[in-house]
């Protein structure tokens, strides 16, 4: 088979062709972009004997879990067209793979950060909402090509050959063939569904400054979408200046918030707390976007805390009782450190005055919001509270009501105890 072998190129481009002309787009461009690799795999001694091969199309893994059910279609797709071709040069068998490219990468074991198809499907909403032209000042066929080899992408007309003439047609010659937001439906991109890098550099390219030249625009857009991926640990920030304007690059975040979130479900659940979730839902959205709601939220939090414990404990608070108040109530009726240990009441003291200050923080920073909040009128050097400040709220928080609820709990446990004994 070595005709097959030394003259590759030509017999795959030969299928290609052959697929384009029959309307197998799909198969025609994996066809083009796969890694071909020619292997044998068997021989049959019947007739002669037969050499087994198999031509094993190699995809970036991502590429082929996508395919599913559809990849022995389109392996049988691009088997039906290659075999009168290779019948040319050999009596022996040919079968078609698609298989998942081996890719060496650092820090494979560490869990990459995806943007769920939900949070795409926000963003193209809110294009569409604010009727938002997402290649901005060039043509589409201009924006694309920035970003894709539209030359190697097949065309879904055939009257073409290329992805870049189809696009021309339907949308600069003829604009209203397709609609404004065909990009995100169309399969050749994988917008919606495909690798979140590739979502996340579309979004930096619709923000270029060539793209979208009016600055403040560009940074609307660039919040609004931030808003939404924030929380799912990526977010567009800001590179090397372009001509003196904004440039933007996706960066990763660490969602320290996170493990706070988590504990703080943790704890309402074993309050069966309904409030409390509705509270941990809205600071969890809240602390990226918006930090002076997420540390309002944080004070809530511990006073929901606060009143359940005592509530579950039968114990009466006022309607009106601030946090302060709440907190002293709540030492009283805890016993924070177990009995039995040398300096008892001077530790118990020391407790009740860390408590004091943990719940006293989201108090103190919610009152920076009044300094610091929207409302007003600022100046040009004006900066709010930073999600930073948020964090921290957050954090004392889900300390404090991490430590009353186990505290909570190994009473409740040591009272049954008593109860039986």
């Amino acid at each position: 088979m070595a005709s097959l072998t030394d003259d590759l190129d030509s017999i795959l481009a030969t299928t290609v062709e052959m697929l384009v002309a029959d309307g197998s787009m799909d198969a025609a461009a994996l066809l083009r972009l796969a890694d071909p690799q020619i292997e044998q795999t068997g021989y049959d001694n019947w007739n002669g004997g037969t050499t087994i091969w198999t031509l094993y199309l190699r995809i970036q893994a991502r590429e082929f879990a996508h395919l599913g059910a559809r990849r022995e279609g389109l392996e049988s797709q691009i088997d039906k067209r290659l075999k009168p071709i290779v019948e040319q040069f050999s009596n022996d068998w040919i079968g078609v793979k698609i298989a998942p490219k081996l890719e060496e990468k650092k820090g494979w074991r560490q869990q990459g950060v995806e943007l769920p198809r939900d949070i795409r499907q926000e963003i193209v909403d809110f294009f569409r909402i604010e009727k938002i032209c997402w290649s901005g000042a060039l043509d589409e066929v201009e924006f694309l090509q920035r970003l894709y080899d539209l030359e190697s992408l097949p065309s879904t007309d055939s009257r073409f050959q290329t992805a870049s003439r189809d696009i021309w047609q339907h949308r600069v010659n003829n604009p209203d063939d397709w609609s404004d937001d065909w990009i995100f439906a169309d399969l050749r991109f994988r917008l919606m569904d495909g690798p979140t890098e590739g979502f996340l550099r579309f979004l930096c390219e619709v923000v270029h400054p060539l793209v979208r030249p009016d600055r403040n625009d560009c940074l609307r857009l660039v919040n609004a979408i931030n808003e939404r991926i924030q929380l799912h640990g990526w977010k567009l920030v800001e590179d090397e200046p372009l001509a003196g304007r904004p440039r933007f690059v996706p960066r990763q975040t660490k969602l320290s918030v996170g493990m706070s979130v988590t504990r703080a479900r943790s704890v309402a659940d074993a309050l069966d707390a309904g409030w409390m979730q509705k509270e941990i839902e809205r600071l969890e959205r809240a602390v990226e976007s918006d930090p002076a709601l997420a540390i309002g939220t944080a004070k809530e939090l511990v006073e929901t805390c606060c009143k359940t414990i005592l509530t579950k404990l039968e114990i009466e608070f006022g309607k009106g009782v601030d946090i302060n108040d709440l907190t002293k109530l709540l030492a009283k009726a805890l016993k924070l450190v177990p009995e039995g240990i040398p300096n008892e009441a001077k530790g118990v003291e020391n407790v009740r005055l860390i408590l004091r200050n943990l719940s006293a923080l989201p108090g103190y920073l919610t009152e920076l919001r009044g300094l610091y909040g929207t409302g007003h009128g600022r100046d040009g050097k004006h900066r709010g509270l930073e999600p930073r400040h948020a964090r921290l709220a957050v954090g004392a928080a889900v300390v404090f009501i991490d430590f009353v609820t186990e505290t909570f709990r190994q009473r409740s446990l040591a009272d049954q105890a008593n109860t039986r004994n």
